[in-house]
């Protein structure tokens, strides 16, 4: 088949036509679509600055566990049987030479004691304790003496008497651990006052206050012959210390507590206790040891120490 010159240039000029711009019809080209934008609160838009500083988030709470007498109150009694280590002593007022040093006698069946107590904050108490205890006994006094200006010669039988009386308020702090969370131990400073009372008797049963008539025997001065003679001494004192409790359960805990204070050359006292403690409900039984020490000023013409210590049984209602 054969083209022609002109038919063939026809052909050329559709092509040329065809692919230039506008020639054809195109399809455009395709928009890109922006990418999208995640949406925002008002919350989340960034906070015009106000000078003001935001406080930090709070702490999380630390579960405090509470044991019994470290909420409400409580009331208690006890009994102890102290054994007797007791003197009476001439001090450095005396004015006399005469030897004064003479033992209390006798051992007291028993001393009687209770306390009450209230919780005062995290873990710490406020307690007052209270005992009383008295003896009385016989002795032959080897030497002669003179005991609250009361003169006895060798040989003579002595009737004794002596009654010991303390009172204390505390203060029980707790000083570790803090927070004290679930633990079980307990180490607190002890901070209180007490008083101390001493009364002493003594007497002479075997020497004769009347003659053969019956009538009542005189001294040099006319007065009725008297071998009975009395003194006491009290003070006030501070009581620092420390203690110490194990609590193995709600039922059953180990306790430790010891105060004192001494001025030299005058006063001193100190107490000390351990126990284990049984609950059952609202009741707690006690039983343990305690001691008790004390000694009146020395500077006065008379003084007196001695030395309690027994073991004890107690029993404690919890209003918690």
């Amino acid at each position: 088949m054969k083209i022609s010159r002109s038919g063939l240039l026809c052909v050329l000029l559709a092509m040329f036509f065809w692919a230039a711009p506008g020639g054809a019809q195109q399809q455009p080209p395709a928009t890109p679509t922006p990418p999208s934008t995640p949406s925002t609160s008002p919350s989340d838009q960034p906070q015009p600055y106000t000078g003001i500083r935001q406080p930090p988030p709070p702490l999380p709470k630390i579960p405090d566990v509470r044991q019994p007498g470290e909420t409400g109150y409580w009331v208690g009694v006890m009994g102890w049987f102290p054994l007797q280590n007791s003197i009476v002593d001439k001090g450095k007022a005396a004015a006399f030479t005469d030897p004064t040093h003479t033992a209390l006698q006798g051992t007291p069946k028993y001393a009687a004691g209770a306390e009450v107590g209230i919780a005062l904050g995290l873990h710490n108490a406020l307690r007052f304790t209270y005992f009383d205890t008295r003896a009385a006994g016989d002795t032959t006094i080897p030497a002669e003496v003179t005991i609250w200006s009361q003169a006895y010669t060798a040989g003579t039988l002595l009737s004794t008497n002596l009654r010991v009386r303390n009172g204390k308020l505390s203060f029980d702090y707790l000083t570790w651990p803090y927070p004290v969370a679930s633990r079980r131990f307990r180490l607190k400073t002890l901070w209180g006052v007490e008083y101390t009372g001493i009364s002493t008797g003594f007497d002479a049963p075997l020497l004769p206050l009347y003659d053969s008539s019956g009538n009542p025997l005189v001294d040099s001065s006319g007065n009725v012959l008297s071998y009975m003679t009395s003194g006491n001494h009290w003070y006030f004192s501070p009581a620092l210390g420390m203690g110490v409790a194990y609590f193995g359960s709600r039922r059953f805990r180990v306790e430790a507590n010891g105060s004192g204070f001494a001025i030299p050359h005058h006063t001193t006292t100190w107490d000390a206790d351990v126990s284990a403690n049984f609950r059952s409900g609202h009741w707690e039984f006690r039983v343990g040891a305690k001691g008790f020490h004390f000694k009146t000023s020395t500077q006065a013409e008379y003084y007196m120490r001695g030395t309690l210590g027994s073991g004890f049984v107690g029993l404690r209602w919890y209003s918690d």
